[in-house]
């Protein structure tokens, strides 16, 4: 093991419920920016299918830890990650289901990766021997880790981007987006330092890094894809990754602040190739716990629970 193995995170972690309305959501939630509201629209489809896979596997591997504060760190982040998984099926149901969007195909594909395909935990069907499989799972820890830098620094961004409030971009959306994205910065740290506690080395980094980077792009530009072809206003035209309309259109969104932008992206995603990265050093915890006191969905949540 590494010299540091416990955890790092600055706070306890807080799982919160929330409650959304999605009547009234507009289909292009960001005003005359329909790839860009397709675009975000899209997490709704992917994180939970993503975020189950995470408390699977968070789940398999708390046995193994040795620190009691990173053991409550890692049963906190699997109560918010299963907070998060079923408010996007919300979403996706309830909004993008209301105006005629189907999902359950592309869902259905990418749950294949994770469940039977090669990040389960007998890919394609082929059980592994004891020694593989603990193995396998702290490699698949680490992807994990590097999927969180990467949410953590998308979260900052949607935290703090106040362009789609100057357009008067939906409520109810930026609301879900930035609560999820608050709880994303709260616990940065609980995937870095699991990985670290069962030994995960800093060269493996690098391999995860380049798996998940292409991965990450064709995968997201099928998901905007898949939602794009359905919507009326795009005549049935396409906009997956090897369409150069794709990324012209997220370039085009990019400079007018709607998205963060694809030199922003990779450049962010390299910092977690630093020696010395540490999660904590991203993003802001006060910053995330004021966007939560004030959500209107963990208000409500909380009332709810409240009246419960």
């Amino acid at each position: 093991m590494n010299a540091l193995t416990g955890s790092t995170s600055p706070t306890h972690l807080a799982p919160r419920k929330v409650q959304f309305d999605w009547s009234d959501v507009p289909l292009h939630w960001i005003p005359d920016q329909p790839f860009a509201s397709h675009f975000l629209s899209q997490l709704h489809m992917m994180l939970p299918i993503g975020e189950f896979w995470f408390c699977k596997l968070f789940n398999q591997a708390l046995p193994l830890v040795r620190d009691e504060r990173l053991a409550e760190d890692v049963n906190a982040f699997i109560r918010q990650e299963a907070v998060h998984a079923r408010s996007h099926q919300g979403a996706s149901k309830h909004y993008l289901g209301a105006h005629g969007i189907e999902t359950q195909s592309f869902i259905d594909r990418v749950t294949w990766l994770f469940q039977e395909g090669p990040l389960s935990d007998e890919p394609f069907g082929r059980p592994l021997p004891k020694w593989l499989a603990r193995r396998w799972l702290i490699f698949r820890l680490g992807i994990i880790a590097n999927i969180e830098h990467t949410t953590c620094t998308v979260g900052t961004y949607i935290l703090r981007n106040q362009r789609w409030d100057e357009v008067g971009a939906d409520e109810t959306v930026l609301d879900i987006l930035r609560w999820h994205c608050a709880e994303e910065v709260e616990h940065r740290c609980v995937a870095f330092d699991l990985y670290r506690h069962l030994g995960g080395h800093y060269a493996t980094r690098w391999v995860h890094k380049l798996i998940w980077i292409p991965w990450f792009l064709y995968v997201y530009a099928r998901g905007v894809e898949h939602i794009v072809r359905q919507d009326p206003a795009f005549k049935g035209r396409g906009a997956g990754p090897f369409s150069l309309s794709f990324w012209r259109q997220w370039r085009r969104a990019g400079k007018g602040g709607f998205l963060p932008g694809i030199g922003w992206f990779l450049k962010e995603e390299l910092r977690y190739l630093k020696p010395r990265y540490e999660p904590v050093d991203e993003g802001d915890t006060a910053e995330a716990l004021a966007y939560m006191a004030r959500s209107q969905g963990v208000r409500a949540g909380a009332m709810a629970v409240g009246r419960w």
